[in-house]
């Protein structure tokens, strides 16, 4: 497993030079080793990351070069045989831990390091697309499409609200991004982001455990009615306009009853994507890829539906497994943001 160094900078600091040739050096001698380099003069973003960190660490005014590995941090660099081997000795310590840690195979798979950052990103997409509340809505919009013995119609119909379906989910995300990069991940954020993941990990196991009992992140059975009146509305409309116009009202409709219900994965994704030293056009086309692997499984069941005129319902009990299923990794996520957050970030 690779131990990443990141290192900010800036042009002019002869200190900075000495660090750069030291960490050249080092990267020849230690191919385990990989060196990010933040430049603070010239990338905005980076120095604001800074900030962050001095201020967390408690550490006034900002200084280059800082060494950051594992989310500890070590100011300055003088010469190899005293803060180069500091900084050995951070890695060294860092990869201990991280080898240790690793032992645990669920917990491990799940991190960004052990994946690289597309397929972790599909992965969580993936993860949080076997959603109950979603998944209830478009099973069921399903089985009433079926009726209609029509591929292309039910195709058009079952397409229109998976795409938008995608496009607000796509623009929620983006809300999230924004806030992670106005205010950072300081410790009490990812502190409060983590319980934010336990408890909505608690909700999700308890609702497998004990169905209808207490507070839930379902969706409410008041609102159900409403969505079923909905559904059999837009299947009886012949007008085509205004039955797509009506599948997109729906889809919206649909995604804001579920808010709570998927608010975890998202706001955890985000604030791990804004730790990766990207620009803005590389955080949004993740945004992209996470949307692809959130919508793959609902487009496989659309597909199917469609070959085979026909769909399944999802079944209590089937309900109640994506629940336990979501609510574990929603529980491993957010020990892991309390405990190990260098898996993550």
């Amino acid at each position: 497993m690779r131990t990443t160094i990141e290192v900010y900078v800036r042009d002019g600091c002869p200190h900075c030079a000495d660090a750069k040739a030291f960490l050249s050096q080092l990267q020849h001698e230690r191919p385990d080793i990989r060196v990010q380099l933040h430049s603070v003069d010239t990338d905005a973003a980076a120095r604001d990351r800074l900030i962050v960190l001095f201020q967390d660490a408690g550490e006034w005014p900002p200084g280059v070069p800082t060494f950051v590995v594992g989310g500890r941090m070590l100011i300055g660099f003088d010469d190899a045989g005293h803060s180069g081997r500091e900084s050995l000795a951070l890695v060294d310590e860092t990869s201990a831990e991280s080898a240790t840690a690793m032992d645990s195979q669920r917990l491990g798979s799940l991190t960004v390091d052990s994946l690289g950052l597309p397929l972790f990103t599909l992965t969580l997409g993936l993860l949080d697309g076997f959603n109950p509340c979603a998944m209830w809505v478009l099973l069921f919009l399903l089985s009433l499409l079926v009726r209609l013995r029509d591929r292309r119609r039910m195709a058009l119909i079952a397409g229109t609200f998976v795409l938008t379906s995608g496009a607000i989910y796509y623009a929620f995300m983006a809300a999230w991004l924004n806030v992670f990069l106005a205010v950072g991940l300081s410790g009490p954020v990812r502190v409060g982001l983590a319980l934010l993941a336990l408890t909505i990990g608690v909700f999700n196991v308890k609702d497998f455990v004990a169905p209808g009992h207490g507070p839930s992140m379902s969706i409410p059975a008041s609102a159900r009615p409403g969505l079923v009146a909905r559904m059999v509305k837009l299947r009886d409309t012949q007008a085509m306009p205004a039955l797509l116009s009506g599948v997109v009202v729906l889809a919206v409709v649909v995604n804001l009853v579920e808010l709570l219900c998927t608010a975890g994965l998202p706001a955890v994704y985000t604030a791990v994507l804004t730790q990766q030293g990207l620009s803005a056009a590389a955080h949004y086309a993740y945004l992209g890829l996470y949307i692809l692997g959130y919508l793959a499984d609902d487009s496989l069941m659309v597909g199917i539906a469609v070959m085979a005129l026909g769909t399944g319902k999802l079944s209590e009990r089937g309900g109640r497994l994506l629940k336990l299923f979501s609510g574990v990794v929603m529980l491993v996520l957010g020990v892991v943001l309390l405990l190990r957050p260098q898996w993550l970030l």
